[in-house]
């Protein structure tokens, strides 16, 4: 079942979220969630499936996960996505996500993060534009 709270909810579970962390992922999920929302001030937050950050602009743009090792921003549709930075290094075997796995120590290329924040927004919006081709009808006259 999906299940997503209001936004206001979702911004106030993510910033407990980052104080319950009280490390370096904390500290790391705040730094990339201000650069998502430099890149795109109309990203939306979303707290879906039990707990987990989503940032959103005409579809999911990318997710913000907090495991162990790790701070993991997931793009849904990051497959279709131009890297020239290579950021991504992470899901590179799947056929529609990719994910940039960022660990203690890391430096961010707050720049090329930004672009491929706003190629990805720019993919969902040219996505939602377009108008759904119907199938032509198979009924032969006769």
């Amino acid at each position: 079942m999906k299940r997503s709270v209001p936004v206001e909810s979702a911004t106030a579970f993510i910033d407990e979220r980052i104080k319950e962390l009280g490390d370096w992922r904390g500290r790391m999920l705040a730094k990339v969630r201000k650069i998502i929302h430099e890149a795109d001030p109309e990203i939306v937050e979303e707290w879906k499936w039990m707990g987990t950050p989503v940032f959103s602009h005409g579809g999911i743009v990318c997710t913000g996960e907090t495991y162990k090792n790790a701070v993991k921003m997931t793009f849904a549709k990051g497959a279709a996505l131009k890297d020239p930075s290579g950021l991504f290094n992470s899901s590179l075997d799947g056929n529609a996500r990719r994910a940039i796995d960022i660990h203690e120590g890391d430096k961010v290329d707050e720049a090329a993060l930004k672009d491929l924040i706003r190629a990805a927004v720019a993919l969902n919006l040219m996505s939602k534009s377009k108008p759904k081709l119907r199938r032509a009808s198979s009924k032969r006259a006769g």
